[in-house]
Order: C-alpha cells, then structure tokens, then sequence
C-alpha cells in the first residue's frame, strides 16, 4: 500500500491503481479500515488516469455489491435500522458515487448528501477534502467552494499540511468553475509551491493544467503554453488523464479567446469525440460548448456531427451536473440556430443566466448575441450587450475576452472604454495571431479574398471569417481602411540636424 501511495503522488497512476487495489482486496477481512482507505486512493488513481473501469472497480471494493445490499435513496442512508453505520455510510457513498457516474443526479444527491455532512462534521483536512470533492461531483460548486477553503484553513494549521497541495488543487479548480478566476489563479500558484516543498509531481501537473485554464482567458498566449506543457509532460509520462484534459482545453480556450477559431476546433475535437484521444471521461463534456463556438466561427457549415455533440451536452445539463450549463446550452443553441430562432435563444439564454452566479459564461452570452447582433446591422442594440460583455469580462479577470468584447464593441460604434484605452498604446498588429498578421498584410496589398485562401491554402469561407476579426481587432471597417492603418508613418522632415 505504502508503494502504491507514492505512485500516486508521484509516478504513473495506473501502477498506483493497480497496487491499491491489491492492497484492497488483501485487507480486506483483516483490517476493514485500512481495506477502505486502499480502495479509496485506488479510485483517486483511477479517476487521475481518465480510467472509468478502474474507477468503478475501486468503488466497489470499499464495500462488494455481493456483501451488502444497495441503499435505497428515499430514505435516510446514515440511519438505517438493523446495520452497522459505518457499513450503511459506506453503502451510501458507494451507491452515491455509482449514481453520480451513470448520470443519475438525484439519487446521487439523496445519497451522498449526508455523507458530505458526516465528512464535514470531522473537522479533518483529509475529510473536508473527501467532502469538497463529493460537492464538486455533484455540481454543487458553492458548497465545493466553502468546503475546501474550511480545510484549506485546517491544513495550513496543521504541523504537517499534507494535503496542502491537493486541498489547493481542488479550491482552485472550483473556483475556475465558477468563473471566479482571479482566485483560482492565486489558490493554484500557492498550491505549486506547497507542492515544491513535498514533491508531488502529479499534483503539480494538475495544478499546472488549473493555471493554464485560467491563463487562457486572463493572460497572454505564451503563458499558457508554459503551463500547459508543464502539465502535459507530467501527463503523459505517468497517464494522468485529467490534466492532460484540462491541458488541451487550456490551450484550445486560448486559441479561441484571440481568435484563432481554427486550431481551437483542431485541438478540442479529439477530446469530444469518441476515440483513444477522447477527454477524461468525467470532464469533456464540459469542453463541448467551447468546440461548438470554435466550429461555428471557422465559417464552415455545422453538420449534423455539431448539432448531435449540442444534445448530449444538453442531456448531461439536464442531469444537473453544472448549474450554468442549462443557460450555456441555450447559447450553443443560438449559435447554430437559423437567424428566426437565433435571437429567442440568446434573450432565453440569458434569462437563465440570472439565476446563477456565473460572471464569465453570463458574459460569453452576451458578447456572442451582441455580435450577432451587429452583424445583422443592428448595432444600438448590440452596444448594449457588449457593454455588458466587457463589466462582466471585466468582473471575473478574463482580460482575453474583455478585449475581444471592447473590439467588438467599437466596431459598433461604440467610443472606446476605458478598458480599451489601457491597451490603446499596443502596436495595431500585435493583437491579431500570425494567420491573421499574413491575412492583413495580403488584403492591404490588394489580395482578394479567393487569392488569400490560394496563398495560404485555406478556405475562402475561413480568409471572410478571419478578416471580420481583423476589422474588429484593428478597428476598422473596409479594406481600404486597414490598408491605411498598416501603412508606416512618413518619414519625419529633415531638419538639417538643428533643434526647431
């Protein structure tokens, strides 16, 4: 067991699975306790690998389906009569995890609900951890919130604050699910250094995937290389599935914030699709409507493929798995609506939004009905949701964003903001990607569109979609316009080598 612990921390998860689970299954008449404790990490290794099998398989060993009976959900599984509590409490977070995995939401909550409680109760760093993860399990992102910060508090008064990193490591990547980057960036960076302290090179890649998420939408994109690739070197060496994930959703979500439509839908359609590339089982769903926006953007048709991946995300927010997911999938809705349905959509979607506290996907709504909005020549009405885009970018820390939606928005008409003039004084061709630099420059220099997508062997459809973010980017509205604004600057009079 001991081995297997180290491999956990520090080595390749499915090794770490494997011993943990003997471990298990040795212990398993002499010592109940320590049986548990093994199946428990068995299912933390398997679930770090992406290995849903192996998940299920540790669940079980913590207490046989052939030993007890399943706890029923309409009654209270902590006080049921004629069983040792301890075998009923472990039932229920058995049966509760099952529940949780196939989808089944309700029963999971009436399941591990109490559980949570008895957790919390404990006023231990390992089992408010327990407990925060059981909340994030169930999409209660609050709780998952209130709960790690009360054990992050009572690791860091602990003498040694084992679980430092992996408490830090979870708040963090709640917080990211809120959309509260600002302190997810602060809890991962700590999290790092708890972790140099204790090498935990497995945490460490998770974390490192946490601050590649939010550098995505809150710094620039060599940032979230560096991260990224910290946490996939780490991730492929010892087949951690869930960083490797997070990971490329990282660096997709980045490609897609500055514009680069292209590479986002590249790097995440293997994550959503079926296949030996296929996203952790438990987290790639959540990457579905960041796909669905790449793929719309690219200006190619959305074919039936789109529209199959916008119900099974719709499926799985009906579960109740994420609170904000049921107004995000309105949005991907709207994206591929027709331009009747469209609009009703987007006002539906946004209607949603108000009963969750989610700054970042409230404000993705936004910016994606205020540009349809003003491509349809509607540009009053889409000024007053981009604005609302940029406080909202703004409020959560998603600088990305909050420049694409201050674009936007002066490409509307709108004088620019005060967020614009932060960044008034960058060269005009730093904010556009190097596609889009070569785009540029050829339609400045009187490149048609058809002889743009030749040269750079591209599609015309994409040289259109690219070349309506250059005009927002720059600020301008016709091609004559950009030539203008790429032109150098005259050359200043001579003078004669004397002071005017």
């Amino acid at each position: 067991m001991t081995v297997g612990l180290r491999l956990l921390r520090d080595g390749p998860v499915a090794d770490a699975h494997n011993l943990l689970l003997l471990a298990s299954r040795t212990l398993r008449t002499t010592d109940p306790a320590r049986s548990r404790e093994a199946g428990v990490q068995a299912s933390l290794a398997a679930w770090s690998a992406g290995d849903r099998d192996g998940y299920l398989a540790a669940l079980d060993e913590l207490c046989p389906p052939a030993d007890l009976p399943a706890v029923s959900p309409d009654r209270e599984p902590l006080a049921e009569a004629g069983h040792d509590a301890v075998e009923v409490f472990w039932r229920a977070y058995r049966d509760g995890m099952h529940s949780a995995l196939h989808g089944d939401f309700e029963r999971a909550n009436a399941l591990l609900g109490p559980v949570l409680n008895v957790l919390k109760a404990q006023q231990e760093a390992s089992r408010l951890l327990s407990a925060g993860t059981i909340a994030l399990m169930l999409g209660d992102l609050a709780t998952a919130r209130q709960v790690l910060g009360l054990a992050l508090a009572t690791a860091r008064s602990e003498t040694t604050p084992t679980f430092l990193p992996r408490i830090l490591e979870h708040l963090a990547y709640a917080e990211l699910r809120e959309g509260r980057y600002h302190q997810a960036r602060v809890h991962a960076e700590a999290g790092l250094r708890a972790a140099a302290e204790h090498p935990q090179s497995n945490v460490t890649a998770g974390l490192s995937a946490v601050l590649a998420l939010a550098a995505s939408i809150a710094g620039d994109p060599a940032e979230v290389a560096t991260h990224a690739q910290s946490a996939l070197n780490i991730a492929h060496a010892h087949g951690l599935g869930q960083a490797r994930t997070l990971a490329e959703w990282a660096r997709a979500r980045a490609d897609l914030g500055h514009g680069n439509a292209e590479h986002a839908a590249a790097r995440l359609a293997p994550l959503v699709h079926a296949g030996p590339r296929q996203g952790h089982f438990g987290l790639w769903m959540m990457a579905v409507p960041c796909y669905v926006e790449a793929a719309v953007l690219t200006g190619d048709d959305v074919d039936a493929d789109v529209e199959r991946l916008i119900d099974q995300y719709a499926q799985w927010a009906s579960r109740g798995a994420d609170p904000q997911a049921p107004a995000v999938v309105l949005r991907c809705r709207a994206l591929v609506a027709g331009d009747e349905q469209s609009e009703d959509l987007f006002i539906a979607a946004l209607a949603r939004h108000e009963n969750v506290d989610s700054p970042y996907e409230h404000a993705r709504t936004h910016l994606a009905y205020g540009m349809w909005l003003r491509r349809r020549r509607r540009p009053v009405e889409a000024r007053t949701q981009l604005r609302r885009a940029v406080m909202g970018f703004d409020q959560c820390g998603a600088d990305v964003w909050t420049e694409q939606a201050d674009a936007e928005l002066r490409a509307a008409g709108e004088t620019p903001t005060a967020v614009t003039s932060r960044r008034s004084d960058t060269e005009p061709l730093t904010r556009l990607t190097p596609q889009q630099q070569r785009i540029a420059h050829s339609v400045a220099q009187g490149a048609t569109n058809r002889e743009v997508a030749r040269q750079l062997s591209i599609s015309t459809r994409t040289v259109e979609y690219h070349l309506r973010n250059i005009f927002t980017q720059l600020g301008v509205r016709s091609r004559v316009a950009l030539a203008r604004h790429l032109e150098p600057d005259p050359p200043a009079p001579h003078t004669g080598g004397q002071l005017p």
